[in-house]
Order: C-alpha cells, then structure tokens, then sequence
C-alpha cells in the first residue's frame, strides 16, 4: 500500500486539476487508496500482466465513482468513460493483458480519429509506473520515471494568484449549471450541443445561458473598472 502511494496521490491530482473548488483532492485520495485495497486483493499474478498496469484502472476507476457519488462528472463524460472501461476490462480478460489504443478502438468500433475524442471526452489520464526505468547510468542507482517527474505544483505564485482571481471573479454568482457550461466550453473546448447532452438542455437553451453569462461578466467588468477609476482619483 505504502510503495503504491504515490500512484494514487498522481492520479487524484490530475483529475481534480479539472474539478471545481470544491471538490476536495482528499477525498479522491481516500477513494483511489480503496481501489488500490481492491486491486492488491484481486491481483492474479499468473497472468503474466504488471500491477502497475492492472491497479491504474482500478484507482482511476474507484476516484470516478466517487465523483459520481458527488454528482460532479457530467453525465456525457460518464457515458465515454463508462465505454472506454467496458471495452478495456473485456479485452483484458481475452488477451490476458491491458490493450492498445487500436485494440480498444477495434473493439469499440470506431476509427482512431473518434477514439481519440472519446478518450479525451471520458478525461483519460495517462498512467505510466513510476518506478519504470528512464535510463540507465554509471552508478548503481538508475534513473526512473518518478525521478524526472515534473511537479505540477511548482508553479509561479503570482501566476496562480492571478488564475485564482480571475476564476473567482467569473463564477461568482453563477449557478452549478452555469459554471459547467464556462468550464466545459472554455476549458474542455466542447461544443453547445455536447454541454446540452452533458447537462440535458437543449443546445439553444446552453447558447441562451452562455449569452447571459457573457452578459452579466461584461456587466461585472464594467462596474470593477469605474470603481477602480473612482479610487485612483
């Protein structure tokens, strides 16, 4: 459990990193630690397949279930992400290891071009072991992946004030549903149409409350710049 760790905390970063606010990294934790309880205690190691590779999907998948349970993964990824795992978990149990891209696209029936977009739709996260040899050195320490993982953390602290700023400023009184439609158009660059499958509105129904949210930022912006002027003078 201890040695796997650090695959667990890798993976609740990287999704929460899509999530609002108020989604605590923590509880993804505690949910990705579970998956990992269950893929050590299901792990067959006859199956000539590496638990780095078998335990990933199951971390990913336990964090996404406790999204659901949170009502936070709209109902479209669910769906892409939901496909993707069935047809994983299939070909694994035929091929006795975890399958390519075209192996999952074969299966899913769909070209590499569609696959690619479900994969991305569904918030795949790329997982590699981090104890997986870079490269070989002089010394009888070897170089591997988690030593020359970058840190997301380290970031520019004036940088990360200004971005926090900013995303306050454009949520703040917004609904649920409007915060979705800025994060899914803005930052997941999905279309009108997906956001009304994803929040079950109709596609003019999302432009209409894109327009008014525009609306009202404009209106917000107008009125910091006049009080900002008032003070200056």
């Amino acid at each position: 459990m201890e040695h796997y760790l650090p695959l667990v905390k890798y993976n609740a970063e990287r999704i929460h990193t899509k999530l609002p606010d108020e989604v605590d990294v923590d509880d993804l934790m505690s949910a990705g630690i579970f998956g990992l309880m269950d893929a050590i205690d299901a792990f067959d190691t006859g199956r000539g397949v590496k638990f780095e590779t078998y335990c990933a999907p199951r971390i990913r998948g336990a964090i996404l279930d406790e999204l659901r349970s949170m009502d936070w993964v709209p109902r479209l990824v669910r769906s892409r992400s939901s496909q993707v795992d069935q047809a994983r978990k299939a070909l694994e149990m035929e091929l006795g290891r975890a399958p390519t891209d075209d192996e999952l696209a074969k299966k899913m029936r769909v070209n590499k071009e569609e696959f690619t977009k479900i994969r991305r739709d569904a918030g795949a996260v790329g997982v590699v072991s981090l104890s997986r040899k870079w490269f070989e050195t002089d010394s009888n320490k070897d170089v591997r992946e988690i030593d020359v993982l970058e840190d997301p953390r380290q970031v520019n602290p004036f940088t990360a004030a200004q971005k926090h700023d900013l995303k306050d400023l454009i949520t703040k009184g917004l609904s649920r549903a409007e915060q979705l439609i800025v994060v899914l158009y803005y930052y997941e660059q999905m279309t009108m149409k997906e956001i009304g499958v994803t929040l079950d509105l109709s596609e003019s129904r999302v432009s209409q409350m894109h327009s008014s949210i525009l609306a009202r930022l404009k209106a917000q912006l107008n009125h910091r710049s006049k009080e900002l002027a008032a003070e200056a003078e």
